[in-house]
């Protein structure tokens, strides 16, 4: 894979940058600080802003890394950052990456992760190369699915009791988008 890292990546309404210290204050309040968030997540709500400036300051101490992917999602008429989306795991090899996403529930429900998802599957597939990517949810967080698969990354099977969250141990609905299944939906556009 050619990795670039995180680059700037922009929607029609989305900018999807690097994090950056002034974004902490944001970033807690509008999704880390939330159990309703991270319900059907791996990380434990943030008990206060001084956890969120940990995370946030690795992340942004890794942005020097090529294969390192964490972008902030900032709607273009906002000025602050509502979610994060990332690849959480990748094989190089089999040029697998698996993506990762949160966003606040002011912004649920009104296609902001969709379009983040839809931007950075272009650019994974466009611009690193990658030939498959995958990303699976709790069978209990549908509207995780749902956005998947408006993006084509298609439901596979399920795991039954293969990962864990916030929930304990939990069953993984995989899904998956090959790179020729990409092209095929590029070209039918």
């Amino acid at each position: 894979m050619n990795h670039q890292g995180t680059c700037i990546l922009t929607t029609p309404r989305l900018i999807l940058r690097p994090f950056c210290e002034k974004d902490i204050p944001a970033a807690y309040r509008n999704w880390c600080s939330d159990p309703e968030v991270t319900r059907y997540l791996r990380w434990p709500t943030h008990p206060c802003e001084d956890v969120t400036r940990m995370v946030l300051m690795d992340w942004i101490g890794q942005y020097d890394q090529p294969t390192f992917y964490q972008w902030a999602i900032q709607p273009v008429d906002a000025d602050e950052v509502v979610g994060t989306i990332s690849v959480v795991d990748q094989e190089e090899r089999a040029a697998k990456m698996h993506i990762g996403y949160c966003i606040g529930r002011p912004w649920q429900g009104k296609g902001y992760m969709t379009e983040a998802l839809a931007a950075v599957i272009d650019f994974l597939f466009e611009q690193v190369g990658a030939g498959r990517i995958e990303s699976q949810h709790d069978p209990d967080n549908p509207a995780s699915g749902r956005v998947m698969t408006k993006c084509g990354v298609m439901p596979e099977g399920i795991l039954r009791k293969a990962d864990w969250s916030n929930q304990g141990i939990v069953d993984a609905c995989m899904h998956a988008l090959l790179r020729e299944e990409w092209e095929a939906q590029r070209s039918n556009r």
